[in-house]
């Protein structure tokens, strides 16, 4: 090739535009609104990395994390000893969000605030109160007007880690729950409930069927205008979700945080903390193959547990306290 021509080939690939590095994750819906609003945030200061995400569940997000179907898994719950020990790159579970369950409910003209009881929330998903004017729900809430309709509950089909921080927290609070469906990320309902895939399908099931309740994660329920209900916490005070009653109830329990933070709040102390929450998680390998692939990941995830944090209250999301984001990307830091 004649150096004129070689010159005039060099400069064209020069001037081609470098292709923007493309990242997959997959997993929880809790926080995808979140994540996805964190993705176009992060692409508009940072055009060279391309970041996608799939909210098809927790369950499927581990799956596909360790099947090497993505570069990030997401997941509400942290992975089990098994699954971090058959993950061929190892596994680095890293908290980014958290949030709240609630109990939304579709009560036209109730004209007030639903406050429910420990016990009496437990019974309902156990089947064991079938009726909104169900004496006990009437005592609750007697400036209530509580229709004589059957209770619909709505609950998750899929593998699910908004279901796992549910029946955890019914199986600490409930021992006929614990000894009956327990804690999982799919559970049997023995009252019978209408399931529905995501906590998008739920929240659209509740918001489009009166008499109906379910759990779903805060940002899902406040996108809709779903009403939630008051739930009495473990120091038996009734509290409505907020960023305050949701950080209150991590900042109360930060003693004694694991290692490997994986950790779970099944009923945290605290007169003024929000009685379900729960850690969201990445799911990162320990080591990546391609270290320029590791390092755009790990950018992304530092910035979100930084500037990322700011976008949380407004869609529904607990902040990380300082001192939880300060133990999150010391684990981002190992990450090879």
């Amino acid at each position: 090739m004649a150096n004129s021509a070689r010159a005039l080939l060099l400069a064209a690939l020069v001037a081609l535009p470098a292709q923007a590095q493309s990242l997959r994750g997959a997993g929880a819906t809790f926080p995808a609104p979140l994540y996805k609003a964190w993705i176009a945030a992060y692409g508009k200061e940072n055009s060279g990395l391309k970041l996608s995400y799939a909210d098809v569940g927790s369950g499927e997000g581990v799956k596909r994390f360790l099947a090497r179907e993505v570069d990030f898994g997401a997941s509400d719950t942290a992975m089990s000893d098994e699954e971090i020990r058959s993950a061929k790159d190892g596994a680095k579970l890293i908290p980014v969000t958290a949030g709240m369950v609630v109990l939304a409910y579709n009560l036209p003209g109730a004209r007030g605030t639903l406050r429910l009881s420990r016990e009496v929330y437990a019974d309902i998903f156990l089947g064991r109160i079938r009726k909104w004017n169900d004496a006990r729900l009437t005592a609750l809430n007697p400036d209530l007007r509580l229709p004589d309709r059957t209770i619909i509950t709505v609950a998750r089909q899929d593998s699910s880690g908004t279901t796992f921080a549910f029946t955890n927290h019914l199986s600490a609070i409930s021992p006929a729950w614990k000894a009956g469906p327990g804690a999982g990320k799919v559970a049997g309902w023995p009252g019978g409930s209408m399931l529905q895939r995501g906590n998008e399908g739920v929240a659209q099931r509740i918001k489009l069927s009166d008499g109906a309740i379910g759990y779903v994660e805060y940002s899902y329920a406040k996108r809709l205008g779903l009403a939630a209900a008051a739930l009495e916490n473990r120091a038996g005070r009734y509290l409505t979700p907020s960023e305050a009653s949701g950080q209150a109830a991590f900042r109360h329990n930060l003693d004694g945080f694991p290692a490997d933070l994986r950790v779970f709040l099944p009923d945290p102390a605290g007169a003024d903390s929000y009685p379900i929450v729960s850690f969201s998680w990445l799911l990162l390998n320990e080591r990546y193959a391609d270290a320029a692939r590791a390092d755009g990941l790990k950018r992304f995830v530092a910035w979100a547990l930084d500037k990322g944090q700011g976008y949380s209250a407004e869609l529904g999301y607990v902040p990380l306290p300082p001192e939880v984001a300060k133990l999150a990307r010391a684990a981002l830091a190992e990450i090879k």
